[in-house]
């Protein structure tokens, strides 16, 4: 746990969130930030796409991507009967802050990937399309439990599906899956030193910025209490558990089921923000950010991957 606790990756983290704290004018600009996202999308949906063409469709692919949908669609369900009965929540803001647990963040798996890689327990490629088909479920899954508990002002399911499968983030990690899919490892040869010779570094950067923002939204996060603050903890603990059991259940080797663990784990704060947005305009942002991005993500950064990593050694034989 040290030693991950030690990577270059975490520590720019550490460095982004204590500049912040200590109000330090470090920045990086916007169009930079957003450049960097972009990079690390096509980087890891080129790779995964590149392991699949090399491995194949197997049965344990299938197995991870059936596993990654129920989770995602589930998940949401009992973090929402949570936040209601001892968060004490409305049903609008309950249901929104359900949604983001039920997702992932692709920042938290990148991250973990890499500390697996170091450890030399590398997760399957095929857990890059987990991590796409994981993105939407739980949005229905939070729309049906905001229609089911007598929130109006929903979208119709068929326009928010749309605005979900078309976004930004979605298309160009599906579409440089299948880009890599199709290439193969021969055709991503002449691209590799771009997208992974210099993948630690940009990711290094990258957290960097996730540090600055992240202590910044802990420190703007009027909208969130103690009781809010440890259910945050609380709820992806007990999910990323939850996702490591089942992979070893499955029998998926050790760094694939610490991969699914870390994705059950994880909370978005991409996707479902902007689909929440559209959706639900009456449930809190300062809330479902403040928890997902604010507590979880750095919670899973700094605590919670090590923890995954740890467990799915030990119960994976």
């Amino acid at each position: 746990m040290l030693e991950t606790l030690l990577s270059p990756v975490v520590l720019f983290f550490v460095l982004g969130a204590v500049a912040a704290l200590l109000r330090s004018d470090l920045a990086i600009p916007e169009a930079i930030g957003k450049g960097i996202s972009l990079y690390l999308m096509v980087a890891i949906g080129l790779k995964g796409g590149v392991e699949v063409s090399e491995a194949g469709f197997t049965f344990d692919l299938m197995i991870a991507a059936v596993a990654g949908i129920t989770l995602s669609f589930l998940i949401p369900v009992p973090v929402f009967l949570v936040l209601r009965s001892v968060g004490r929540l409305n049903p609008v803001n309950a249901a929104a802050v359900s949604a983001h647990y039920g997702s992932v963040s692709v920042v938290t798996f990148v991250t973990g990937l890499e500390i697996l890689t170091r450890q030399q327990i590398p997760a399957a490629g095929y857990m890059v399309a987990v991590l796409a088909l994981m993105e939407t479920p739980a949005i229905i899954s939070g729309l049906l439990l905001a229609q089911r508990f007598g929130v109006t002002g929903t979208r119709p399911a068929r326009e928010l599906m749309h605005e979900t499968l078309t976004n930004g983030s979605v298309m160009l990690l599906v579409g440089s899956f299948v880009i890599g899919l199709l290439v193969g490892k021969s055709g991503f040869a002449s691209i590799a030193p771009v997208f992974e010779g210099a993948f630690r570094g940009v990711l290094c950067l990258f957290l960097l910025d996730m540090g600055l923002v992240a202590a910044k939204r802990l420190k703007d996060g009027r909208s969130l209490t103690p009781r809010l603050i440890a259910l945050a903890l609380a709820i992806a603990l007990t999910n990323g558990t939850l996702g490591v059991l089942l992979g070893s259940v499955l029998g998926l080797d050790t760094g694939t089921a610490a991969a699914l663990g870390i994705l059950a784990g994880s909370a978005s704060y991409i996707a479902v923000p902007a689909a929440m947005r559209l959706a639900l305009p009456q449930a809190d942002p300062g809330l479902y950010l403040g928890m997902s991005l604010a507590v979880t993500f750095p919670f899973n950064i700094l605590i919670g991957i090590p923890i995954y990593v740890w467990l799915a050694q030990w119960v994976v034989r």
